[in-house]
């Protein structure tokens, strides 16, 4: 299980660019042949996810409202949540989906997720043009509230070329990058080091010190060295339910079991999970 974890933190943190390509508009329609109940059962839109997830929506689309008596009904759940999996990803494990069901559906302690929590996130793959060529980016964003409603606000960016200019990964340099406790004795004199070798620079920060990413971006396109060219694949990442992170991605295929889906689920502990948000929340 532990391989498993370090397995999801290297695919978070170094492998984000694999992202699978589909358009995001063309997404909203889904691929439907054959029976009319194929375009019932798809799961079309991601608040449509929600209402299934908590079972305040039947598969016809027909809405559960409190009072309703299978209004979040934990028997009709169990079965419903089955159906919210992508059956051929291979980054599910069956065994684990089982336990999720279980927990998740509990009639003692049932979880529901709640659209309106900051323990989601969207992830949104970009093409933007920078210095004359066109590179991949992904783009975070989650919902914030503001007066009576919400909007989506960017909270992080993942782009290899700001990655690849803050890495602390040199020990010797990093053994050879300090100012000297008592510099203030000779006004600092010294305080040139810091300045000459700008690719180290970041070596003299304190050490909680983490770059800004979309600070730069923004800074980027404010000089006019980068803007934005268009939007991709889209999928959202889940920490509501205490122990679990799963990803919902738009599975476009023809058949029942397609739209937004669960294509993957780990296990994590509180502090995996942590350092996991961390990543969208720097």
């Amino acid at each position: 299980m532990k391989a498993a974890i370090i397995k999801i933190s290297f695919y978070f943190l170094l492998v984000f660019l694999l992202v699978s390509a589909h358009p995001v508009f063309s997404q909203r329609l889904g691929s439907v042949t054959g029976d009319e109940t194929n375009l019932y059962a798809q799961t079309k839109q991601v608040n449509q996810f929600f209402r299934r997830f908590n079972n305040e929506e039947d598969r016809f689309g027909n809405r559960y409202y409190p009072g309703d008596s299978l209004y979040r009904d934990n028997t009709f759940r169990s079965v419903y949540l089955n159906m919210l999996f992508d059956k051929q990803s291979s980054q599910i494990n069956d065994k684990l989906k089982k336990e999720f069901i279980t927990q998740v559906s509990d009639t003692k302690n049932p979880l529901f997720l709640d659209f309106h929590s900051d323990s989601w996130f969207a992830e949104l793959s970009a093409i933007f043009n920078y210095h004359s060529t066109d590179k991949n980016l992904l783009l975070f964003l989650k919902l914030e509230q503001e007066n009576l409603g919400y909007k989506w606000v960017l909270t992080n960016v993942y782009f290899s070329e700001f990655l690849k200019n803050f890495f602390k990964g040199d020990k010797e340099r990093i053994e050879k990058s300090f100012l000297h406790p008592m510099s203030h004795e000779l006004d600092f004199m010294n305080i040139h080091k810091v300045f000459d070798h700008p690719k180290y620079i970041e070596y003299f920060a304190n050490k909680d010190y983490h770059p800004d990413y979309l600070t730069l971006l923004f800074y980027e396109i404010k000089k006019g060295d980068m803007r934005f060219v268009s939007s991709g694949s889209l999928k959202f990442h889940f920490f509501q339910i205490d122990g679990w992170y799963f990803e919902v991605s738009f599975v476009n295929r023809a058949g029942k079991n397609s739209g937004w889906l669960i294509t993957k689920l780990y296990k994590i502990s509180k502090t995996e999970k942590e350092e996991l948000i961390k990543f969208y929340l720097p």
